[in-house]
């Protein structure tokens, strides 16, 4: 008999605070920052977790860009994690984190997951999210925290 497969996660929420449009960063380390800040603001994560991001991404390479425009920064579950949460940014300029594909990424979302158990199970959801190419670009071009929720299928 097989098993049944696990219920699917869902998103976490993604309030105001974890919505950053338009905005400018010099490089992939300024725009993690800025995800980071974004779960910092929705009381998700402490700021530490945005040096955490970084590091992975430091130490593995870009891996986080999942797709042509963007980027799925996360670092495992630990103390820097107060609670699920996700965060999005998108770029008025698109910057490199150096992936030989995927480059430039105008759009970086943050995932902190409190649990190992689940952390595995969210990125490949997020990721799944994005098989519509439509869905990078809807973001990219997103005027209101509404529009991004909508695409993401995401509550406040």
């Amino acid at each position: 008999m097989v098993p049944p497969s696990p219920a699917p996660a869902a998103l976490p929420a993604l309030p105001d605070e974890a919505i950053q449009l338009h905005a400018t960063a010099a490089d992939w380390r300024a725009a993690v920052e800025l995800a980071g800040a974004c779960l910092t603001r929705a009381g998700t994560a402490e700021p530490a977790y945005a040096d955490e991001m970084i590091r992975m991404i430091e130490e593995h390479g870009p891996y986080v860009v999942i797709a042509p425009g963007l980027a799925l920064a996360h670092a495992r579950p630990g103390p820097e994690v107060l609670s699920d949460g996700l965060a999005v940014v998108t770029l008025s300029t698109p910057v490199d984190f150096g992936h030989p594909h995927n480059d430039p990424v105008n759009v970086v979302l943050a995932l902190a997951v409190h649990s190992p158990e689940r952390h595995l199970r969210m990125v490949a959801e997020l990721a799944n999210l994005f098989n519509d190419s439509d869905a990078v670009q809807g973001l990219a071009d997103a005027e209101s925290v509404d529009q991004v929720r909508a695409i993401l299928g995401a509550r406040a």
